[in-house]
């Protein structure tokens, strides 16, 4: 058995530990530089910047700018899906926006709305406005309330042969005699409100011109004074003049056109002419060559009697040349 060296007792006795040889050493510290060098890489890994590694932006990795919330890295970003949505400051998620209104969608309605509010007669500007558009300001609808009110009492009697339910209110548009375009409106009997909407669309885009269009009303109701003013007007609930028989006005079911230089005009059998409005004289002689005249081949006509609508200036009797009834 061996003894141990002095110096080794020595070291055992003040707790130190006897020396290792110069190899097992170095190999210890080589273990330990390793170790410490994985754990830096690991840490460097963990922190490294945000793009480094493909030079992309994502959803989640955004960089900091000088207030916390910082530049946008160059390159191409990746767009946030949906259920990767921003924040606003206060770190409450932004309002849904509302969809998109399309334009052309908007601003119809809102001239709509502008036109609705026009009274009948107003000049109505509908530049830059499309067909569809503009046909889509040709509409009926049941009398409303304040066009009840405006008749009741003057051109609408109670009667026990047409019912206010029965009458239509119609707006459109129609081509002055000062190449602007008008609103205009009418009251007629339901059954041929679709004919007189067709009709006064296709007279205004072939810009055939009608000097005025208000409800009779405006008049008091009074036959001559419309005409006079040369108005053109469906629905008055009256009498044929000169007879006890009513005048399919007072059902809805006629219409008198540009009356002025279309006038009615009658035999009086003493060799003179009747004629309404009086102030439409000078248009009573037909062979005459003068402007707004309904005549074979006028446009206006043409159309009335493609819908079924008869002209009085087809009567024997009488003439009655702006007047198309059914």
């Amino acid at each position: 058995m061996k003894r141990r060296s002095k110096g080794s007792r020595n070291a055992i006795r003040r707790g130190r530990k006897p020396r290792r040889s110069a190899g097992s050493g170095i190999l210890a510290k080589c273990i330990v530089f390793c170790v410490m060098a994985f754990a830096a890489f690991a840490v460097f890994r963990e922190f490294q910047p945000v793009g480094s590694k493909t030079g992309q932006e994502t959803a989640v990795q955004r960089s900091v700018g000088p207030d916390g919330a910082g530049p946008e890295t160059e390159g191409p970003v990746q767009e946030p899906n949906a259920s990767q949505q921003n924040v606003g400051p206060d770190g409450a998620e932004p309002e849904m926006k509302e969809p998109v209104q399309d334009s052309n969608a908007f601003q119809q309605g809102a001239v709509f709305s502008d036109m609705d509010a026009l009274e009948a007669g107003s000049i109505f500007d509908v530049s830059g406005l499309s067909q569809p558009a503009l046909d889509s300001f040709f509409y009926s609808e049941e009398l409303p309330e304040e066009v009840q009110q405006r008749m009741v009492g003057s051109s609408y009697q109670e009667n026990g042969n047409i019912s206010l339910a029965e009458l239509r209110y119609l707006r459109v548009l129609h081509m002055g005699f000062d190449g602007n375009t008008h609103i205009g409106e009418l009251v007629v009997n339901q059954s041929i409100a679709e004919d007189i909407l067709e009709i006064m669309s296709q007279l205004y885009a072939q810009s055939y011109p009608i000097e005025k269009m208000v409800l009779i009303d405006a008049y008091g109701a009074d036959d001559e004074r419309s005409m006079s003013d040369n108005n053109t007007s469906a629905f008055n609930y009256r009498e044929i003049a000169g007879s006890s028989k009513l005048s399919k006005h007072a059902l809805g079911l006629a219409i008198d056109i540009n009356p002025k230089y279309n006038p009615y005009v009658k035999d009086s059998g003493t060799g003179e002419l009747l004629v309404s409005p009086a102030n439409g004289a000078d248009y009573a002689d037909r062979d005459g060559d003068f402007p707004y005249k309904i005549a074979e081949g006028d446009l206006c006509l043409q159309l009335f009697q493609e819908h079924g609508f008869a002209w009085g200036g087809n009567w024997n009797s009488v003439k009655d040349y702006q007047h198309f009834e059914k």
